[in-house]
Order: C-alpha cells, then structure tokens, then sequence
C-alpha cells in the first residue's frame, strides 16, 4: 500500500469519526444512558471500510462532500447496529468487540437492544439529511439502504447464520449466506457512494457490481482466516469462537490454504472489474488489498 492511501485513508477515517460524532445525539440529551451507549458503540473503533468504499466510489461519480459523508455515516451506524445484537447472548454471545467490553457487557442487555434500534433509525434519518441529490435519486438511496440491511440483506444472512450453527452447509450455501450477512451492507457502500454523485453508465454499475460482490465475499473469507489463526488481543474480539460454537466458515468447510487462495483470487476478480475506471478506481484497487491483506 502506498504511503499516499495511507495519508488517504487516515483522513477519511479521523473525518468519519468527527462526523459521527456530530450526527449522533450529545450524552447530555435525555435519556442520556441510551445517548452514552450510542456514542459507546459507533465512536473510538472500527476500520471504518464502509466508509472508506463510499468516499472511494463517490470519487468516481464526482460526488459532495456532504453527501459521502452522511451516506458513509449512515452506514456506519447500521453496521454497528448489527455488531451490537450480533454481540447479545441471544445471538453471538460475545464479551469483546474492537478491543472493549461489548455494549451488553458495559451497560445492559435491555440498553444493547434499544442503542441497536435507535441506531437504525438514526442511519436513515442521517442519510435523508443529503442535500445534493435530486430527490427522486434520494428515495433510492434510502430504498437501497433498507434492503441492504433487511430480510433480504444483513439480517437475512444473520438469521441463516443463527439456524446453520452445528450444521453442514454447501459451499454455495455458505457463500449465500455470507453474501447477505457481510456482502449486502459492502455492496451498498460502493453503490452509494456512486450514486451521490453523477449518473453512471449501466456498464460502469454492473461493474461496480462485480467489484463490490468480490470484495464482499472476500472479506467474510478473510475474517473467517483469521479467526482460525488470529489471537483476540489482534482480533479486538474473541478469537476461534466460530469453531467453538460450530459454525460452518469457509475454513472449516475449504480448509486453511485453500481459504486464502480463494481469498486471493477474489481480490485479483476486484481488481479486474474495475478495469473500465482506469487510475480513477486507485483507491477502490487498493481497498480491496486492504480487505485481502489485513491481518485484524
């Protein structure tokens, strides 16, 4: 990676957090517990990808600054929602998420559900804040957001999650799965980002497309690699628990070494859809080495 994306990526990461901390409620508002765990979640953690893929593919529509910035902060509220219930020992049950105690653990469980809900509205609240967009565009936006975190995107793959723990999934199935519970709120980053700008082509869409289903899938691959071979002091989060609690991951099923080829290749396929951008997709090639590449 070069010294540039650094710079690049360092930027949008500090400029996400003062945003986030502006669009969400003060501690001091009423009722104040809630407030403090809202902060509690979303601020101080993460690698903020979300909001990387949404400035990187706004670049290639020419999109406001203001618009990246709600659209990437909408979902980032939305993707810490979900690590918040996934956290709850209804679900995941876990005691660690980037490296501080889970929201159940340092508040309540009854507190966990509500910062999970207000969470979710507060992204669409933020994301109809875009000024810079027609409107008609604007609906799209929010439609898009809706599906990428429903039935029929995240919590979709997390109630396939849930109902596959101690069973034997296909390939194709896992790969299913994953797509929704990871891959829909990825895609919908790219698809944003782009869409807070200029009307791209319909070529330039599929390829995005392409691009965001490859990196999507490669992040879940990776993440399943590392849970196998990573410790949670690198994680921020419990290590192995996936094989302690039986779940079907692409390194139980594929094995390790054959895990990060498939990892590799999908970061060679994102790299070859973005062949119709040229140099204006930089920074979306080198995201998608972030993703393959990282080692927390």
């Amino acid at each position: 990676m070069s010294a540039s994306f650094q710079d690049w990526m360092k930027t949008i990461q500090a400029g996400m957090e003062q945003d986030l901390s502006s669009y969400l409620p003060a501690e001091d508002v009423v009722p104040t517990k809630l407030h403090a765990a809202m902060r509690y979640a979303v601020l101080d953690g993460g690698k903020r990808v979300r909001p990387l893929l949404v400035h990187a593919a706004g670049a290639l529509s020419g999109a406001d600054a203001q618009a990246l910035s709600r659209a990437a902060a909408a979902l980032e509220m939305i993707h810490a929602y979900s690590l918040v219930h996934d956290d709850m020992p209804c679900m995941d049950d876990d005691a660690l998420r980037r490296g501080k105690p889970t929201v159940h653990v340092a508040y309540d469980e009854a507190t966990a559900l509500l910062v999970g809900d207000a969470l979710q509205a507060q992204a669409f609240g933020v994301l109809a804040g875009v000024e810079s967009v027609p409107p008609q565009r604007l609906v799209g936006m929010l439609r898009l957001l809706a599906d990428a975190a429903g039935s029929a995107g995240m919590c979709g793959g997390q109630a396939i999650d849930l109902d596959s723990v101690g069973i034997s999934l296909t390939l194709e199935q896992l790969e299913r799965m994953h797509q929704l519970k990871t891959g829909a709120l990825l895609r919908a980053s790219v698809v944003l980002g782009a869409m807070a700008g200029k009307d791209l082509t319909d070529a330039e869409l599929a390829a995005l497309h392409d691009y965001s289903r490859a990196i999507g899938l490669a992040f879940q691959v990776v993440d399943d690699v590392l849970d196998a071979t990573a410790d949670s002091v690198t994680l921020g989060k419990t290590a192995g628990k996936d094989a302690a609690d039986n779940k079907p991951t692409y390194v139980s099923i594929l094995g390790l070494e054959p895990s990060i080829a498939l990892a590799e290749k999908l970061r060679q396929d994102a790299h070859a859809a973005l062949a119709p951008f040229g140099e204006q997709a930089l920074r979306l090639r080198e995201l998608a080495d972030l993703i393959v590449q990282r080692k927390a």
